[in-house]
């Protein structure tokens, strides 16, 4: 067990179904939790919200609810306590209770022996659904199990009066009550296997984190697992090996595989001093590199919480859903009392009759397909964009891309390759090799795309090199500082400071507030970025460039791509008003990766940040593309819309089978047996399409 006051983590064993995962799920959110998420398949429980100190008091709700807390995360339920057990268990008794409908082997048909193969049954049963229905009714949170319970019990107990009173035949349903409940466990068997299907691409990330590693101890290479790693240990990794951590290489050239993180199958070359990523795979080449994050740290840990968190936040369409699961027990309950009063009081049917029909109302509602409905669409959706190089940040923000209708783009960086190539320094007074030196050392204080290309072109000369006493980066304006000598130094826009020289340079140098270097950039437009704008055209959404790069570059590059709106000289404090009265129009998205574009992303509806981003710009963003292809854009708004179908198809399932197949149970029309297979089974039809979407051709 793992908690804090922002996040708890929980390892919840004995849930078997999605009903087990509702009935958390309801008992942590009636509680103030927030943040739920609910794995049954994986016995994995977060929330967050929840102080330390009502944590134990949390904890022993869950187990009054019937399910066990445990420590050991590692440690595995026992075969006997599972729900393949029970269900063996339970199918060894009703098959030959259940054959004697076909047969005239008469001691199949002594009402004594069907007691005795309905008994163990019927106390497997109860022992997980009638003691769950208990606790869930205590609870004041009724559960599926009460009706799956209620409808076993009536046909045990009438059953067992029609015996005891020797009442023949027609008082006999012993293979009823065994049947549906030998059903329900194959159906939670078939639903467990099939939702662990859902998330198998969490797994496949899991599974990185348990490789082997060997680390270099001076003369000595030790083989150990890559939990045990520390940051500052130095790693050997050679052709065909995993790398085991992030880190950055000491000696070495290699090529490495990172598809497992971006999709991008080509390898990507990687040289001294260059970072990986554990769990990236070096394809060829021999390197040796220093673990620089491990563990909460590392960058494939970071995916997978972002991708669980994801899946513990609704979309609004989920809403309607919860709202009816909610009362949907006590309806069903009442529904199949008034099957019994109207068709037995009323109708007149016989009384076996008319309990059947109310058992069968009992047996084939089916509230867990609403409840899996959006999470198992929404576990695949959100596996198959990571697989893609997409982090998607919360299960919400697939509808909201849904609902696009703007989407707005910074230039630099997003738009533009980022790498600049310096086109010219002119310098005023001093000389070229002092003036790129100084801009040299002043843009290593930066983050931004245009420092970072700007540092790659330039080299700081030893012979003028400044000791900088303080040294702060402005957002959209620059980078200020202060030498020992109290000397001031600027590198910034243009159009700031005592004189606007934007009509000719994108940055000036000032010393002391006075120019030396004017400096002229220029960028290129990356691969298909024209082809996304043409794409955002025809699917309705109109494409918006947001910069604060001078007018000319702007409106030359709008041209180029075909953009219609452009904004530019836009400081962040300015794109964020821009942002919010653009939302004035409707649903809008904001595309960006610097430091200055940080407000902005956050203020949008979808803030979409590309991989290489700086840190504050990716935790402001709701979508990460981690490949920093614009290609993923297209790729996030197809997996979006299929992924909200399936859900709405999902949904749709849901509440067609309940509305058909409760009115077809109460006019007898479905047996009891007949409607615990179609319940079973109502669930797989949900899950098989959620599952369905891995694999969907997308257009």
């Amino acid at each position: 067990m793992k908690e804090s006051n922002v996040q708890t983590e929980l390892n919840v064993s004995g849930m078997h179904c999605a009903n087990c995962a509702i009935s958390i799920h309801k008992y942590l959110e009636n509680n103030g939790a927030k943040d739920i998420y609910v794995d049954f398949a994986s016995d994995e429980v977060k929330f967050s919200d929840i102080p330390l100190e009502q944590l134990p008091v949390l904890v022993k709700g869950i187990e009054s609810l019937g399910y066990k807390v445990i420590e050991d995360k590692d440690k595995k339920p026992s075969f006997w306590k599972s729900i393949e057990f029970k269900f063996l268990c339970c199918l060894v008794f009703t098959i030959p209770l259940w054959s004697h409908m076909f047969t005239d082997v008469s001691i199949l048909h002594d009402p004594y022996v069907q007691l005795a193969l309905c008994a163990p049954v019927y106390l497997i049963g109860f022992s997980y659904f009638g003691i769950s229905a208990f606790r869930s009714i205590w609870n004041k949170m009724p559960n599926m199990d009460v009706l799956i319970f209620v409808g076993s019990t009536a046909a045990f107990i009438y059953s067992l009066i029609g015996t005891y009173y020797h009442l023949g035949h027609d008082y006999q349903f012993y293979e009823t009550c065994a049947t549906i409940i030998t059903l329900v466990f194959l159906g939670n068997v078939l639903e467990k296997r099939a939702v662990t299907k859902t998330t198998s691409a969490i797994k496949e990330l899991v599974k990185y984190q348990d490789m082997r590693a060997v680390r270099i101890e001076g003369d000595q290479e030790i083989e150990i697992l890559a939990k045990e790693i520390k940051t500052g240990d130095i790693l050997k990794v050679n052709t065909g090996n995993q790398i085991p951590a992030d880190g950055d290489i000491l000696e070495g050239q290699a090529w490495v595989d990172e598809s497992m993180l971006t999709g991008e199958s080509v390898p990507v070359e990687k040289i001294k001093y260059d970072s990986v990523i554990g769990g990236t795979l070096l394809t060829e080449g021999n390197i040796r590199i220093v673990a620089t994050k491990v563990g909460s740290k590392s960058v494939l840990y970071q995916i997978i919480q972002l991708i669980k968190d994801a899946q513990s936040k609704k979309p609004p369409i989920q809403k309607f859903g919860d709202k009816v699961a909610a009362y949907f027990v006590p309806i069903v309950v009442t529904i199949s009392f008034f099957t019994f009063f109207i068709t037995y009081f009323i109708a007149q049917l016989p009384l076996q009759q008319s309990l059947m029909n109310a058992i069968a109302t009992l047996v084939v509602s089916c509230p867990c397909a609403m409840g899996l409905a959006t999470p198992t669409a929404v576990m695949v959706g959100l596996g198959r964009a990571a697989k893609k190089g997409i982090l998607i940040k919360g299960g919400s923000t697939i509808e909201e891309m849904s609902d696009l209708k703007q989407m707005v783009f910074d230039k630099t960086g997003t738009l533009t390759t980022g790498d600049f190539n310096i086109k010219a320094i002119q310098t005023f007074g001093i000389e070229q090799s002092q003036v790129e030196s100084i801009i040299a050392q002043l843009e290593s204080y930066s983050s931004h795309p245009i420092a970072k290309s700007i540092r790659k072109q330039l080299k700081e000369i030893k012979s003028y090199r400044i000791i900088f006493q303080e040294v702060n980066e402005i957002r959209g304006k620059g980078i200020f500082a202060t030498d020992t000598n109290g000397n001031s130094y600027s590198i910034c826009n243009a159009k700031l400071g005592q004189k606007d020289y934007s009509n000719r340079y994108d940055l000036t140098l000032t010393i002391n507030e006075v120019v030396i270097a004017g400096i002229v950039l220029e960028d290129q437009i990356k691969p298909y970025a024209k082809e996304l704008i043409q794409y955002l055209k025809d699917k309705g959404i109109r494409p918006i460039l947001l910069s604060g790069d001078r007018q000319s570059k702007c409106e030359r590059t709008a041209q180029k791509l075909g953009i219609a709106d452009v904004y530019w000289d836009k400081t962040p404090e300015e794109k964020l008003a821009i942002l919010f009265k653009l939302k004035k129009n409707g649903p809008t998205a904001m595309v960006g990766d610097g430091i200055n574009d940080a407000p902005a992303l956050t203020a949008a509806d979808v803030g979409i940040s590309l991989g290489d981003s700086t840190h504050i710009a990716i935790q402001s963003a709701k979508v990460i593309l981690l490949n920093n292809d614009l290609r993923s854009i297209e790729k996030l708004l197809k997996i979006g819309h299929h992924t909200l179908l399936t859900i709405k198809q999902n949904l749709f399932w849901a509440f067609a089978y309940n509305i058909i197949a409760i009115p077809l149970a109460a006019t007898g029309f479905l047996g009891p047996m007949l409607a615990a297979l179609s319940m079973a089974f109502s669930d797989l039809i949900v899950i098989g399409n959620s599952i369905r979407l891995r694999f969907k051709k997308m257009k």
